[in-house]
């Protein structure tokens, strides 16, 4: 019987659907050298999520907190009436006696005995012609305050107590906080009582865990000695990934995920309301403008003269003050002051002082010229103008 030869079919192209991802795949397997490649953690695109609203129980009191932070909160009107500014019974004694020609020529001589290239022939033979007093005076305002805000606040849950809806929140004011002492700056946070709720973690959806980041979710990376062929010279099998084109992730140890930060892998957190208290110092400054002729930076060198101090609960502003400039600075300070601040914040104190920064002009002549220098401050400080005996020198 003549044997009937069949030849062998190949399954046509047709016979395969496209699968989009898999183009290249043959019946009967694909080569080595095209083996699958991971994809790039680039590639796949991992979504954030900020908390929902839903997240956050309405509580009431609190409508207006956020996650991240609200705005300050108007305190309550007071209770009782607000203690009354006293007035000062009478105006203090502004006079500031100037300083003697002793004195004066005793600074001078310190000053010029501390320069090298002084000569000091102008001290002990410069005769005195005039002094003039210059009173430039600093007027501070300071108000010591308190703000609130609120905020939701979240903490991994690991089975802390859950109070919401046990009993009704207190409000902001409500909520004792110890404050400092006058003046100085402080913050306190207070977890809100009865605020307390636990909700799934809104960035791994309650699960634990999210997608790799450094190998997008695919528990793999494609192998950078053989760019993922698996071979590295002709048909050699490539060493590092032992020919399978890619590496486990190091991040996620091949599995293609990671402990959610958010939560620390509990999938659960307890979300609760934070009351922040702010122990704060508004200060505003004026400084009159004298006519002596000295510098301004000169006179940061130095300390002042208190001249007049008031702390109360609310102050009246100066009255009655020689300088004009620095009753009319205190008057719209504290003004502002008070409308600005009592809308967001209880004003617990405020502080005015005046202070005085001596500035003696010292006229003289010494070998028929005429010459000048200033003296200046508690610590009488000088500045001479084109002191007239100086030399060349320098120090090697």
């Amino acid at each position: 019987m003549a044997s009937i030869h069949v030849p062998p079919y190949a399954p046509p192209a047709a016979m395969f659907n496209t699968v989009s991802g898999y183009a290249g795949t043959v019946a009967g397997g694909g080569s080595k050298k095209h083996q699958w490649q991971p994809p790039l953690a680039a590639s796949i695109h991992i979504p954030l999520y900020a908390p929902t609203a839903a997240m956050f129980n309405i509580v009431p009191g609190y409508e207006g907190t956020a996650g991240g932070g609200g705005a300050y909160i108007p305190p309550p009107p007071p209770s009782v009436p607000m203690p009354v500014p006293e007035q000062a019974p009478s105006p203090p004694d502004w006079h500031i006696p100037s300083i003697s020609e002793d004195r004066a020529r005793q600074a001078f001589a310190t000053y010029v005995s501390s320069k090298c290239c002084y000569s000091s022939a102008p001290v002990r033979e410069g005769v005195i012609t005039n002094m003039e007093s210059f009173n430039t005076y600093s007027y501070r305002l300071e108000t010591f305050m308190e703000p609130r805000s609120t905020e939701w606040s979240q903490e991994p849950y690991t089975g802390q107590p859950v109070d919401a809806g046990v009993q009704p929140a207190p409000g902001p004011w409500q909520i004792a906080a110890q404050p400092p002492a006058f003046f100085q700056e402080h913050k306190q946070t207070i977890k809100v009582p009865y605020t307390s709720s636990v909700k799934n973690c809104h960035l791994c959806l309650g699960k634990g865990r999210n997608p790799c980041t450094t190998c997008a979710g695919a528990g793999n990376r494609v192998c950078t000695l053989c760019n993922g062929s698996g071979y590295r010279q002709s048909d050699e099998s490539c060493v590092n990934c032992n020919g399978r084109g890619h590496k486990n992730c190091s991040s996620c140890s091949g599995s293609g995920s990671c402990q959610c930060d958010t939560c620390r892998g509990k999938g659960k957190l307890i979300v609760f309301i934070n009351l922040n208290v702010k122990w704060s110092i508004e200060k505003d400054e004026f400084v009159a403008q004298d006519s002596s002729g000295l510098r301004v930076e000169k006179l940061e060198e130095v300390s002042g003269k208190e001249l007049f101090k008031d702390a109360q609960n609310m102050v009246y502003p100066v009255r009655g003050f020689p300088d004009v400039s620095v009753a009319q600075a205190s008057e719209r300070f504290v003004r502002d002051h008070q409308v600005k601040n009592a809308q967001t914040s209880r004003i617990l104190q405020q502080r005015q002082t005046i202070e005085l920064i001596p500035i003696t002009k010292v006229n003289y002549m010494w070998e028929g010229k005429p010459y000048v220098y200033y003296v200046y401050g508690n610590e009488f400080k000088v500045k001479a103008v084109d002191y007239p005996d100086q030399c060349c020198c320098s120090v090697m």
